[in-house]
């Protein structure tokens, strides 16, 4: 009868067959990427869709919502984001339960079902609320960012369970919690003064100030209010949110003049990719040190460095630009928040594979010993293959600027890094937002399909 440490390496031996290629998702995003970067949105979807061919999973949806959302598409990016939306709240599991499943411990991060980060929940809703503004449809818009909220409180709890359920697990197995433990990692690009400015890894004075604006619009000051301040409480000492919110019953209160209220949201770059890094560390088993792989994630910065210094309408009036949300913060963040769970993950992944090579290496069969000891480590690091799966389309950063302007068709052009981009937009009705976004140095425009 075969031993119980025989039968859980063919059980993972199996797994590992039948999962020869480990997905690189970073590699595949790259490019279906690099074609929108060109401008070819066409080929980018077709780059994803090829990628997908065994199955659309969850960051299909996210990729192909913004991609659709690129080309002005939006019904169609409503769809794609509608169907990422029901995957998170039916077929994933919150990070608790994850955590106490015993297969988290066994199974390798990227071979999980994905789970998205807060963040990408968040900017989820915080872009299907944009798309519904392209549409005209204030009112959709205002249902997205009440679910916003709705989320945001939901993920506070769930994280503080998670950290005290990691905390409560690594007393329990003496494991280590701790990534500035990792001899060699990046500590600094998860861990510096920008990064811990943020409140946390999920909140974004983009998603609220938004709020306020959608609110406004809709003349609830009383809920509009609320989502100035805290996008004044995210991102402090910023005169235009300060301005947002002091004005606010002003305008409230001032008559038709027939002006449009204009909000300019102007997204740069990509979210951050996510690489692995492999640590080789010593394991202790029965006095004897044995080394280990082990993968963590990294955040390296997107290739696509887009930035706009300025915006000008119709040639004359120039507006400053406030950055109001870098999601590339916000990634790192939310792997610095993430880090604990991974560093338990991962130790005990490591001290089932160091035991299983200690017993390999004790095999009276020399020659099948040494066989068996390669199989281990090579066991120990598929087990340790970090997940390098993030919604890459999400934009790197993001500014704001606002202007009240009279009806019609406008000039408008973004002062960038690689030059002057142009579009020309038409507004109407009382109030509008208008999105640009850089890629590249190319520029793509989402303006309003309807009137308010």
């Amino acid at each position: 009868m075969p031993s119980k440490r025989g039968i859980v390496v063919a059980v993972i031996s199996g797994l590992i067959a039948g999962c020869a290629t480990v997905r690189s998702y970073d590699g595949e995003l790259g490019s279906t990427l690099s074609q929108a970067a060109t401008g070819n949105l066409d080929s980018a979807i077709t780059r994803l869709e090829a990628n997908n061919k065994t199955g659309k999973d969850l960051l299909y949806y996210f990729e192909l919502g913004m991609l659709e959302r690129m080309r002005a598409r939006y019904d169609e990016s409503q769809k794609a984001w509608t169907a990422a939306q029901q995957r998170i709240e039916s077929g994933t599991q919150s990070p608790v339960d994850l955590l106490r499943s015993a297969s988290s411990y066994v199974v390798s991060d990227k071979l999980r079902t994905y789970e998205p980060h807060d963040y990408e929940k968040v900017m989820l809703r915080t872009y299907m609320a944009l798309n519904s503004l392209a549409l005209g449809r204030f009112e959709d818009a205002r249902v997205a960012i009440k679910q916003t909220h709705e989320l945001e409180a939901q993920i506070a709890l769930e994280r503080a369970k998670q950290l005290a359920e990691v905390e409560a697990e690594a007393r329990k197995r003496g494991a280590r919690t701790s990534f500035k433990e990792l001899n060699g990692y990046p500590v600094e690009t998860i861990d510096n003064a920008e990064v811990n400015a943020l409140r946390n890894g999920y909140q974004s004075a983009l998603s609220h100030y938004l709020a306020g604006f959608v609110y406004e619009a809709l003349n609830e000051g009383s809920l509009a209010a609320p989502g100035y301040r805290l996008a004044n409480e995210l991102q402090p000492g910023k005169p235009a949110l300060e301005e947002a919110l002091r004005g606010l019953d002003a305008r409230l209160s001032g008559s038709n003049d027939g002006m449009t209220e204009v909000l300019f949201i102007v997204s740069a770059g990509t979210a951050p990719a996510m690489r692995a890094q492999q640590f080789r560390l010593p394991v202790p088993v029965n006095e004897r040190m044995i080394v280990i792989p082990f993968s963590f994630p990294l955040l390296q910065a997107s290739p696509f460095q887009d930035e706009a210094m300025a915006l000008t309408v119709g040639g004359a009036q120039r507006l400053p630009l406030t950055r109001i949300t870098s999601i590339d913060l916000m990634a790192r963040r939310s792997l610095q928040d993430d880090m604990p769970g991974i560093m338990l993950r991962a130790t005990v992944r490591a001290t089932t594979a160091a035991l299983l090579q200690y017993q390999a290496q004790q095999h009276s069969d020399k020659q099948a010993g040494a066989a068996a000891a390669i199989g281990a480590f090579a066991l120990a690091s598929f087990l340790q293959t970090a997940d390098d799966r993030t919604w890459r389309t999400l934009p790197g950063d993001v500014s704001i600027a606002r202007v009240r302007l009279p009806p019609g068709v406008h000039e408008v052009s973004l002062l960038t890094h690689a030059g002057e981009q142009t579009a020309r937009v038409e507004i109407a009705g009382r109030y509008a937002v208008i999105d640009f976004r850089l890629l590249s140095g190319r520029l793509y425009v989402n303006a309003p399909k309807g009137r308010f």
